[in-house]
């Protein structure tokens, strides 16, 4: 992967749940930067549903996909960084019509004790980490050339 056709964005130690980030990672992993975050707006409205695949023991059943959510905060979080990302590559001078979401990992933050009513608790906590790599237009063929 070229430094120059790529940009990134990382949070470290977001107040979200590792569980539902993977499962929301996985399902934008691979789409282009618009539809992405057509998508996360979605969820955020409850239109669109994220599926759990890795936790199937999950209640709610959506229409479609079987097991499926509305992780709303973890939906906001990454669709910051969707759009740093996004600013990151327009001051890298790239074409932010034709950047997909390459890679996006989700890693265990540091836990930290928090009040609870019995006994404390441990806090959710996740590192995101954001490659968006530009997509290079489609080469003419020599019957194209030639029509």
């Amino acid at each position: 992967m070229e430094k120059a056709h790529t940009a990134t964005a990382s949070a470290k130690n977001l107040g979200i749940s590792r569980k539902a980030a993977v499962e929301v990672a996985s399902f934008i992993r691979g789409k282009d930067l618009k539809r992405a975050k057509k998508l996360l707006e979605g969820v955020l409205k409850k239109k669109v549903a994220v599926p759990y695949k890795r936790s199937l023991l999950d209640r709610g059943h959506q229409r479609g996909i079987g097991p499926g959510r509305f992780p709303e905060y973890v939906s906001i979080e990454i669709l910051k960084l969707l759009k740093s990302a996004e600013s990151n590559a327009q001051n890298k001078g790239l074409n932010t019509e034709s950047l997909i979401i390459s890679s996006i990992l989700v890693n265990k933050g540091s836990t930290q004790w928090r009040y609870g009513r019995q006994k404390r608790r441990q806090a959710k906590r996740a590192h995101v980490e954001l490659t968006l790599l530009e997509k290079e237009p489609a080469k003419k063929t020599k019957k194209e050339d030639k029509q």
